[in-house]
């Protein structure tokens, strides 16, 4: 067993840092506030990680550091490039793995399904910042500097995931009140929607092993699944009245853009949702044994876990 650094405590990284602890692993869960899970084995420290020699000083002696940060939408572009170099150099001093989160946004609009082996060339602004994040990182492997590896999943969903999240806040406890709910494209395309427990499954797999290094990979997800069919599958399994789905009319989404900076910057993602959009996890799923959680379990899960904030709420 060894030392594990999480860096970002938010949706991705308490699940991360649970399941490294789960292990036996010691594991150092920091974020700027300090937050996380309470639990054995389970360190937590306030910390900015674009604070290189800080980060540096936390991640002495790790085995591998997690990258599992997730800036506000509109601060991308300013706030990627200090944190990735950090967590790079900090994994690079104290000789560790350095295990990124990603993403889908760094290929191109799809027209088929998405693989590792695809050329990085995103059509937004936001997934051109997440290509320079891992083509930097790429280089200092190649460079043979620090062993890297990126696990990319698609919209997540599950606990813990909330307002940035599609299925999270605008969506389940909507559907439990019986309220309509409304999708910023065509709720009717298959889509492909990302566990987080299996995002944190994969990660540890990634960062734990040997076999990652030096290429990307895909978290296991299940087959695509529309937006629409999601919210009627909840519904069915929550008890709750068949669901009302309906599109956000594009000019809505850009209206609301402008007193929102969250939604305003959907609209380079739109592409997303009015086609297929498709991932194929296959080449996570065979190196390492690893399966996506079928959709029902994944659900049940979810919506006990808004039941029980939603009851602490009122």
């Amino acid at each position: 067993m060894g030392k594990h650094v999480v860096v970002g405590a938010g949706q991705v990284g308490s699940h991360v840092a649970r399941l490294l602890a789960g292990q036996g692993h010691e594991v150092v869960l920091v974020s700027r506030s300090g937050s996380g899970p309470q639990a054995p084995g389970i360190r937590k420290e306030a910390a900015d990680a674009a604070d290189r020699e800080r980060l540096a000083r936390l991640a002495a002696g790790a085995e591998t550091v997690y990258n599992c940060v997730n800036p506000p939408y509109h601060r991308w572009a300013e706030a990627w490039p200090p944190l990735a170099a950090s967590m790079l150099a900090a994994a690079e001093a104290a000789g560790a793995g350095y295990v990124i989160l990603g993403n889908l946004y760094v290929y191109a609009a799809p027209d088929r399904p998405m693989k590792e082996s695809d050329p990085l060339t995103p059509p937004s602004a936001k997934g051109a910042v997440r290509a320079r994040v891992w083509r930097d990182a790429l280089a200092a492997h190649e460079a043979g500097r620090v062993r890297v590896t990126e696990v990319r999943g698609s919209d997540f969903f599950g606990p813990g995931c909330r307002d940035q999240s599609h299925l999270g806040d605008r969506f389940v406890p909507r559907l439990l009140a019986g309220k309509p709910v409304r999708h910023v494209g065509d709720p009717d395309q298959p889509h492909s929607w990302t566990y987080v427990p299996d995002v944190a499954r994969a990660l540890v797999a990634a960062g734990t092993g040997e076999r990652s290094w030096g290429r990307a990979w895909h978290v296991p997800t299940g087959p695509a699944t529309t937006y629409r069919a999601v919210a009627e599958r909840l519904c069915a399994l929550a008890g709750a009245p068949a669901p009302a789905v309906k599109t956000m009319p594009h000019w809505l989404l850009r209206a609301a853009g402008a007193f929102s900076p969250m939604i305003g910057e959907l609209e380079e993602l739109r592409y997303q949702f009015v086609r297929p959009f498709v991932v194929d996890s296959t080449d996570s799923q065979e190196v390492f044994g690893l399966a996506p959680t079928p959709l029902d379990e994944a659900l049940t899960a979810t919506i006990a876990w808004w039941r029980e904030r939603l009851a602490a709420a009122a």
